[in-house]
């Protein structure tokens, strides 16, 4: 039997999600979106074939799987005005709201509810995400199964067993893209200043930046091995490295994920109170 997914908020992360699983060979008849902007709902229609609504109950309808794709400032209202559906039909919940814990979610859609929760990051966008996801009791082993396939059309799944787990996954992966732009950004003003033109430095520094990424991947050995095996004894690398150590570098990682992961446990306290 096919699953019905509705998205309620039709923007990029449930595109790039509605992408993935049309290109996984989910049926578009199965897909709805439910997004207020008309001309919006008129072009994912169109472009993909999809049904698209600007009533959030009429989306959900028959669905058997709801994704919460809508800005969190937002959330209590929406599901509130589709609380008795919900209640009605006990569909799969999925939120990629960011700061919302799955109990205030499920309170707001009146209790009871199966819901997951994920934690993806920007470069979802291009199908090279990372996401945390937490599952209530609630959710059963196919649920859970199904979740983790339409996640993982946009990248690679990590789930955690509690749900406080998901600040760290926001310290790491959904915040660090940011992390990792601000070291390339650091690394090509570094580059003009020793000399190098502006594309020069960019070109270098991104290619190096993706090939470093890709050799960790691929590798079977962790960052740390990796890195003694491109720094030489008495060598540039190593005067590098030396430097950063010196000021205290991975201090300086920690103190600034420990203030993200902070900062998501006080987002979601803010987010979860009742209107």
């Amino acid at each position: 039997m096919s699953q019905k997914i509705t998205f309620i908020g039709g923007g990029n992360m449930a595109t790039s999600l509605i992408v993935g699983l049309i290109s996984n060979d989910y049926a578009t008849s199965d897909i709805h979106v439910a997004e207020p902007d008309q001309n919006k709902c008129d072009a994912l229609q169109t472009q993909y074939g999809i049904q698209a609504f600007t009533d959030n109950t009429l989306a959900i309808a028959d669905a058997n799987i709801i994704v919460l794709a809508i800005k969190p400032q937002i959330m209590q209202l929406v599901c509130k005005g589709i609380a008795d559906s919900v209640q009605k039909t006990k569909p799969l919940v999925i939120s990629i709201a960011a700061g919302l814990l799955s109990k205030d979610i499920s309170r707001w859609l009146g209790g009871d509810v199966s819901m997951v929760r994920c934690m993806p990051n920007t470069p979802s966008l291009l199908n090279e995400g990372a996401t945390g996801l937490f599952a209530n009791d609630n959710v059963s082993a196919k649920q859970k199964s199904q979740a983790d396939k339409i996640l993982a059309t946009a990248g690679i799944n990590v789930w955690v067993d509690q749900e406080t787990q998901l600040d760290a996954v926001t310290a790491v992966s959904g915040s660090g893209p940011a992390y990792y732009f601000l070291f390339m950004e650091a690394m090509q003003n570094a580059a003009e200043k020793l000399g190098l033109n502006k594309e020069q430095a960019k070109q270098l520094t991104l290619q190096t930046a993706l090939g470093a990424a890709r050799m960790a991947i691929e590798s079977d050995d962790d960052a740390s091995i990796l890195r003694a095996k491109v720094t030489s004894k008495g060598g540039t690398t190593e005067q590098a490295i030396k430097t950063f150590e010196d000021k205290q570098l991975q201090d300086i990682v920690m103190q600034a994920m420990q203030a993200a992961n902070d900062k998501a446990i006080d987002l979601a306290e803010i987010l979860g109170k009742d209107e």
